[in-house]
């Protein structure tokens, strides 16, 4: 095992800036998921880190030693791509022990490390196929042998599982997820398949435009995003958001108001963003199980989507329709909001609607810079009058990110 260190690392090209001054820490032993949009730069701080790319500026290291002219032989490191790019004229064995017969590995050693991989990746009896001859899972796990045998003292993996169809890839995440466990290694995985990250990490590094955004444990970027990229990223369907205003009274938006007392809030501005998730909306009918209710939003239900475990119901505050968007651009519409509810839920499209939002699940955000505020508004309205219909105050987080 080993620790990984970016320490202000850059990566341009040219006018381009790749990866802007990156300072990570990955512990001994984690499994740490590097999550973005396209283009954010995750992949390209992965090669930074395997030494397939040199960084403009900054420093890589690797356990005690700094790794940042090192080759990538020499980094003890070991990778995983989307591509598994086997040989298609070797078998199992030959594409298994390839690194170990160009490093000249005794014949008895190489039988050994390979039959002790093929046993972690349950690949018994397939050492004499050819690619050819196995599934797409399969495949995948000879490329995983192939990083095994080298006893690496990191793991890196770039969204090795894209390419397998979504049974499998749901197999698979399993499948890592024992491999963490059972050798015990620094595995560091690249994927914009936040299911992935959220079910396999023990952090997530959540990267946008180059610049490492928040990095802690999944359940603590879901509830407490260090600010609003991270809050719609994170999570399907996305947040909802609705820009507003702070007054003396609390939020006030086009469509509705929530009253709270705003002295507390640590922020100087006056432009907020309320992020509310899906599953923290409540028909008023159902809101006792809510934690803290806020005032009753009158709604219209628009197109309803039956997901078998849930119902994601689109709601209309001006009588507007939502028709042609997708569950992203719903949730960022200032006259929508998407709510899931039981999928048992008696309910149709064009009906008129109370809602209710669960304040202590309410998010704030500087509608300027989208840096949180608060998670939770419930403890700053404890004093309010009954209208919050509270059954029970739950306590303002602080936000636990670290973010730039």
């Amino acid at each position: 095992m080993a620790r990984v260190h970016l320490d202000d690392v850059t990566k341009r090209y040219e006018d381009i800036i790749a990866v802007n001054e990156m300072n990570l820490e990955i512990r001994d032993g984690e499994f740490v998921c590097l999550v973005g949009p396209s283009g954010c730069g995750k992949s390209t701080t992965m090669e930074t880190i395997a030494g397939l790319t040199k960084p403009t500026e900054g420093t890589v290291t690797i356990g005690e030693t700094d790794v940042t002219t090192l080759p990538p032989k020499d980094r003890g490191v070991s990778m995983v791509f989307q591509n598994i790019a086997l040989f298609p004229h070797m078998d199992v064995y030959d594409n298994i022990s390839f690194g170990l017969r160009l490093r000249k590995f005794d014949k008895d050693e190489i039988d050994r490390r390979v039959q002790e991989a093929s046993d972690v990746v349950q690949l018994e009896g397939m050492l004499d196929r050819e690619p050819n001859e196995l599934s797409g899972g399969q495949q995948q796990r000879v490329a995983i042998a192939r990083a095994i045998v080298r006893k690496p003292d990191v793991f890196l993996m770039d969204e090795p599982l894209a390419n397998l169809d979504a049974k499998l890839r749901v197999h698979m995440r399993t499948e890592l997820q024992r491999l963490h466990k059972q050798l015990d290694t620094t595995i560091i995985y690249v994927t914009h398949d936040q299911a992935e990250a959220m079910t396999m990490s023990d952090r997530i590094a959540v990267i946008n435009a180059g610049e490492l955004q928040q990095i802690d444990p999944p359940l603590v970027c879901y509830n407490e995003p260090a600010n609003r990229f991270v809050a719609g990223f994170i999570g399907s369907p996305s947040m909802n958001f609705v820009e507003g205003e702070l007054t003396g009274d609390g939020l006030t938006t086009d469509h509705f108001d929530l009253e709270f007392d705003p002295t507390d809030l640590d922020t100087a501005a006056d432009d907020v963003t309320m992020g509310v998730r899906p599953e923290d909306i409540y028909l008023e009918r159902e809101a006792d199980s809510a934690t803290s209710t806020s005032e009753t939003i009158e709604a219209r239900t628009d197109v309803l989507e039956p997901m078998g475990d849930e119902i994601f119901i689109y709601l209309s505050l001006d009588g507007a329709s939502s028709e042609m968007m997708t569950s992203d651009e719903a949730s960022t519409a200032s006259n929508q909001l998407l709510m899931s509810v039981d999928p048992d839920t008696e309910i149709e499209a064009d009906e008129s609607v109370s809602v209710v939002l669960d304040r202590s699940k309410i998010h704030l955000f500087e509608t300027a810079s989208g840096t949180a505020i608060t998670h939770g508004i419930a403890a700053l309205s404890a004093q309010q009058s009954p209208a919050a219909g509270s059954s029970g105050v739950a306590p303002e987080a602080e936000s636990g990110g670290q973010h730039e």
